[in-house]
């Protein structure tokens, strides 16, 4: 973006992230290095608007939403401690610091945003939740497993079975039971078996004898 002019606000991208977005977990972003040797603004721009353009982009990541700028020069300006006139004078460059930073709409907020940036940063998101996923899985599991061992001290046919795990551990869940100690292994199970009654008087239908269910 080399010169800042009036634009029809309708007009404008709608920028994809949203304002809870938050990148604080991390400490760097991947960056292309070789891409950025090779680009038209490492190649064209002078040493001071090469320099000003990365500080532009390491500042977009902390602003809300992520990745993007104030559309102010003025406030740009102080972001990079820089003479406001002399930063005006740079942006009017065919590869000043705003080089291929472009208007966007965020809420009814007029904001910058540079697409290779954008990129960049939904791809590092996106690799924090696949993380965040495999994490909350791993925990699962290992949660599973403890429960699968337990009950096996109390029943093996029922340790065995994947359904029963999955519906004592989640019914754990649900009564808020944060240590499970053996007094509450002992209630699961046996609300398990009246889950399972449940079932099986359901099956036969009423007026098709009781089932003992229990106390």
């Amino acid at each position: 973006m080399s010169h800042l002019a009036a634009v029809d606000v309708a007009d404008l991208d709608i920028y994809p992230l949203s304002e809870e977005e938050r990148v604080d977990s991390h400490r760097f972003i991947p960056w292309e290095h070789r891409r950025w040797l090779s680009s038209d603004m490492a190649l064209n721009g002078t040493p001071e608007c090469r320099a000003y353009h990365f500080d532009l982009i390491c500042h977009s990541l902390n602003h809300t939403p992520p990745g993007t700028l104030p559309s102010d020069l003025d406030i740009l300006a102080r972001l990079l401690r820089v003479d406001g006139k002399h930063f005006a004078q740079l942006c009017r460059l065919d590869f000043g610091p705003l080089h291929n930073w472009r208007p966007c709409r965020c809420g009814d907020k007029l904001r910058l945003y540079h697409p290779t940036v954008l990129r960049v940063l939904t791809e590092a998101m996106a690799r924090r939740e696949d993380h965040r996923a495999r994490s909350e899985a791993a925990v699962v599991a290992k949660r599973q497993l403890r429960l699968r061992q337990a009950l096996a001290g109390y029943h093996s046919d029922l340790a065995k079975n994947d359904a029963a795990v999955l519906w004592v551990d989640q019914w754990l869940i649900e009564q808020g039971c944060g240590y499970r100690a053996a007094s509450w292994i002992e209630k699961a199970i046996q609300a398990w078996t009246n889950h399972m009654l449940d079932l099986d008087g359901a099956r036969a239908g009423p007026g098709r004898g009781s089932v003992r269910r229990m106390s």
